[in-house]
């Protein structure tokens, strides 16, 4: 199954990524994954991958702090 590569911020705290862009696809070489190059033209068999695998995430910064929707979470859950 063919995957993206991603360039994003890794927020240390919470360990969540930031997907900034897509930067790349990684071929998986698979005739059964329609998203490769390899897969034939006309393919009608429905067993074939249709989606892509696992994103593969590249850190480009690593922010110390917790993500935006966990600090959001957290600030919903406090007492008042």
């Amino acid at each position: 199954m063919c995957r993206r590569i991603a360039e994003g911020t890794r927020w240390s705290k919470c360990g969540h990524f930031q997907r900034h862009m897509i930067i790349a696809i990684m071929d998986c070489n698979s005739s059964r994954c329609e998203r490769s190059i390899l897969h034939p033209r006309g393919c009608r068999d429905s067993t074939c991958e249709r989606n892509f695998g696992p994103e593969v995430q590249k850190d480009i910064d690593t922010v110390k702090d917790e993500c935006f929707q966990c600090r959001a979470r957290a600030h919903r859950t406090l007492p008042t």
